[in-house]
Order: structure tokens, then C-alpha cells, then sequence
């Protein structure tokens, strides 16, 4: 696997799509659990850790797309030193959201798109991933819920995210059949999970303990 300065003119953007840690508004699956206060600290950790797996990973330049604006304390704290570009997400459901990112491409051999919700997302798993589309149009993490963590095309098509039947158990198997229809080539690496219910987050707290210690101790900053 190549070492992000051995990329080259291959250079892969990544673009996160994130939420703000607002209580009430983000991990709202999780708030039965954590309350609305350890839900928005759950994010903010996974905001954080997000992006700083995708800078180390180096594979070219990082955008964070922002919802509901960029205005978040959180977000700005992201764009410390010039290196990330914040954007807002635009309108429209998750495919459109992406579709949106992608299509903003400025790099080679296109984008990687990524939430904050896979904390086990690796640099080197972005970085294989990045050098996954110097050989294929695409390249896909599945995530173990059916759904997927990571997408990244050279150029992305409209027809990848229509009409797909969004958090549920069918997305990856949909997302099969549409690249399938256009003939690509797709690289797909093993499956990884999200933090998206109460075992996810026992599951994240038994892999990282400093993420239980910040989201369960009411005197982290909000």
C-alpha cells in the first residue's frame, strides 16, 4: 500500500459528512441511552477522531460538509490551521448529500466520502481505499448493518444514489445493483461498523475506554 507522498499525481480528496453536536439533533438513537447532552459528546468524540484519522491518512485535500451550517463552534475548531475546507451539505436526502460532495471533486482520481460514525476507520484503510481508484472506478466499505461507511468514485454517476432505501439493511445490496447496471469496477474492502445504537456504543467503549471516559463524564465540555 502506498505511503500518502507516494500517491503522486494520484491524489484522493476525502469528504466527511458531519452533524454538529447539538443536543437533541445528533446520535438521536443513542439519547435513551446517553441523554441528549452524551449524545452530542458522543459526536463531538467521533467528529474529532473522524477527522483526524482522515488527515493522517494524507491522501489529499479534506473537506468537512457541515449540517446545519458551518457556524458550529465544533466546525470552526475543525478549520484551525487551513487544512480542512468546511462547506454546508446542501438539501436533499443522504444520496443527494453525497452526490453533492463527490461531484465538487477537485482531485485525480475523485473523492472518498465518509460520515463520523465508524470510529474504527483507519488511515491506512483510507489510504488503501485512495489507491483502490488508481485501478477501479470504485471502491466501497460495506458496513455490517448492510449499509456502507466509505464510498469513493473517479466519477461519480447520479444513478449510484437514486432512489436507494436509506438506513436500512438493503442500501449496500442496492448499491451492488447500480454498479453492476454500469458495468464498474469496484473495489470492496472488508466491512466495518457504526455507532449507531445502545451495542454499538458497549461495543466502542470495550475498543476505545477514553471515549466512554469523555462521553459519560458530565463535566466534558459541551
Amino acid at each position: 500500500m502506498p505511503k500518502p507522498n507516494e500517491l503522486g499525481a494520484h491524489r484522493v480528496g476525502i469528504a466527511i459528512l458531519a452533524k454538529a453536536p447539538i443536543p437533541g439533533l445528533t446520535k438521536t438513537r443513542l439519547i435513551p441511552r446517553l441523554g441528549a447532552e452524551g449524545a452530542a459528546r458522543l459526536q463531538r468524540w467521533l467528529l474529532q477522531r473522524t477527522l483526524s484519522t482522515a488527515l493522517d491518512a494524507g491522501t489529499g485535500p479534506l473537506s468537512l460538509w457541515c449540517t446545519p451550517d458551518q457556524r458550529h463552534p465544533d466546525f470552526a475548531a475543525c478549520r484551525a490551521g487551513g487544512t480542512v475546507e468546511l462547506k454546508t451539505q446542501p438539501e436533499g436526502d443522504l444520496g443527494e448529500r453525497m452526490l453533492t460532495a463527490l461531484q465538487t471533486s477537485t482531485t485525480p482520481l475523485g473523492t472518498l466520502v465518509i460520515g463520523t460514525d465508524c470510529a474504527v476507520l483507519t488511515p491506512a484503510l483510507l489510504r488503501q481505499a485512495a489507491h483502490s481508484l488508481t485501478t477501479h472506478d470504485a471502491v466501497v466499505i460495506p458496513a455490517e448493518d448492510g449499509g456502507y461507511v466509505l464510498i469513493g468514485m473517479r466519477k461519480p454517476d447520479a444513478g449510484i444514489f437514486a432512489n436507494v432505501s436509506w438506513s436500512t439493511a438493503t442500501v449496500m445490496a442496492e448499491t451492488r445493483e447500480r454498479f453492476a447496471a454500469l458495468a464498474w469496477s469496484v473495489a470492496e474492502l472488508p466491512a466495518l461498523w457504526d455507532v449507531d445504537r445502545g451495542a454499538d456504543f458497549d461495543r466502542l467503549c470495550a475498543f476505545f475506554p477514553s471515549a466512554a471516559d469523555y462521553v459519560l463524564n458530565s463535566e466534558a465540555q459541551a
